[in-house]
Formats: C-alpha cells, sequence, structure tokens
C-alpha cells in the first residue's frame, strides 16, 4: 500500500523541480500569489504524503487493507 503514497511523493517532487527555475520569473502580483498558493498546496501534500508513509496518520480509505477496514466498522 506504499507504493501509492511513495509514487504521489516521486510526482510532487518531479513537480516542483519543473516549477522551481520558473519560480524566481515571477515579477507581477498575480504571478507572486499563483506560485504561493501552488507552493503551500505541494507542500500541504508532501507533509500529508509523508505523515502516511510514516505511519502518524491512516492511509485513505481506498488503500486500506481488510482488516483495517473491519476494526474501524467495530468502533
Amino acid at each position: 500500500m506504499h507504493q501509492y503514497t511513495i509514487l504521489r511523493l516521486l510526482l510532487l517532487v518531479f513537480l516542483l523541480y519543473v516549477a522551481w527555475p520558473l519560480i524566481p520569473e515571477a515579477t507581477g502580483q498575480l504571478e507572486m500569489t499563483f506560485w504561493a498558493i501552488w507552493l503551500s498546496f505541494v507542500f500541504l501534500s508532501l507533509g500529508g504524503n509523508l505523515a502516511t508513509l510514516l505511519q502518524l496518520s491512516l492511509p485513505p480509505v481506498m488503500e486500506q487493507s481488510d482488516k483495517i477496514k473491519q476494526r474501524l466498522r467495530q468502533r
């Protein structure tokens, strides 16, 4: 189940790698606002996926094993 989390992390790192050279070229207020929102989204996504990878939180429902789903239903 961790392969989905690792794939999402790799995708986020790749997108950050592609976008990083373009960020300093932002000159207008609208461009800076866009990059600020985009970077905050990327870092929030990285943090959430790292928390899932390090098992600090439960994985998404579709990635949970049957044992975890049954245990959550019993609560």
